[in-house]
């Protein structure tokens, strides 16, 4: 029998800095690890003949992975990616109790799906000795990805593996680089769903329509997406409020905001925030919201009288 020895991983959530509908239409989009929110699970060693059990201590329910079946719901989000953490292994499933917990809010465009995969498959392989090195990890996440979503980008599972900033491109491998100078982000849950191929539907009637006028905008959000990565490149934070606001503004003409998501920017800009914009497929979810240290309390109490449900703050670095 495989020896296991006890291990806890880890995996951050994601943001979408800049790049929204764009990207669709083949210009770039940003996006970010969002470190405060996590999923993080811990292994350890179970009773012989117990095979893998897993607790899932934020729904009060232990699993057998033997009782998973591919038509359970589930089983892409838990036990999908342990088999293939098995299978990369070419290693038998061994006695180990998972227990799982998150805070990364599911089904809310910030990634909980790749966090999962990526703590699972990192929490198997770390509790059966094995060094797992980020560049294996990324295709392994991103499978579990086409799990849930099909055709996936690969920008959720690429940012949440290395922990750092992603420029994507569609039909291109995404790239991570270097944060030259950290920023703090508020992220705020607007408290109103929106599904985004919905949004999505409704920015390509507006270009079928108008492909020239419609173009020109799009054009321009991926234009704002290249300034942005410039600017993190060169440490150059204070450019990055200006760009957030005009990329909102555009987002606003493409009708995929909202008056309570325009709202929460307006209020973020009144209270000392740098810059703020939608983030996502608009018309609910979360918006963003670039503040200095000393003033991010004072936003995110005006956010929350605005109506957020929810505020994160997070402090977006390179990893050491």
């Amino acid at each position: 029998m495989t020896a296991v020895r006890a291990f806890t991983a880890s995996a951050p959530g994601k943001i979408i800095l800049f790049g929204e509908h764009a990207v669709v239409y083949g210009y770039p989009a940003i996006a970010v690890p969002l470190t405060a929110v996590q999923v993080t699970v811990s292994a350890e060693a179970a009773p012989s003949g117990s095979g893998i059990t897993l607790h899932a201590a934020d729904l009060g329910r232990t699993l057998a992975l033997a009782d998973l079946q591919p038509a359970d719901p589930l089983y892409d989000a838990l036990a999908y990616p342990i088999h293939l953490a098995l299978q990369t292994l070419r290693c038998p499933a061994p006695d180990l109790r998972l227990t799982v917990r998150s805070t990364i809010p599911i089904a809310s465009g910030l990634g909980s799906g790749a966090a999962l995969a990526a703590a699972l498959i990192r929490a198997v392989w770390g509790a059966l000795g094995q060094p797992l090195d980020d560049d294996v990890l990324n295709p392994l996440v991103y499978e579990v990805e086409k799990r849930h979503h099909g055709t996936p980008s690969g920008i959720d599972n690429t940012t949440i593996v290395y922990a750092r900033p992603v420029y994507f491109v569609r039909e291109q491998p995404p790239q991570t680089f270097t944060v030259a100078r950290p920023f703090t982000l508020l992220v705020a849950d607007s408290g109103h769903s929106s599904p985004t191929r919905l949004t999505v539907a409704d920015v390509r009637h507006r270009y079928d329509a108008d492909p020239t006028g419609t173009g020109a905008v799009l054009a321009r959000i991926g234009a704002i997406a290249e300034q942005a990565r410039q600017a993190i490149e060169a440490g150059e934070i204070a450019a990055l409020g200006p760009l957030m606001d005009e990329n909102h503004a555009l987002l606003a003409e493409l009708t995929v905001s909202s008056p309570h998501l325009d709202q929460l920017c307006q209020a973020a800009r009144a209270a000392g925030a740098q810059g703020a914009k939608l983030s996502g497929g608009g018309r609910g979810g979360n918006m963003i919201a670039l503040v200095q240290e000393d003033s991010a309390d004072a936003v995110a109490e005006a956010l929350r009288q605005a109506g957020a449900v929810r505020v994160l703050t997070t402090r977006v670095d390179s990893p050491s």
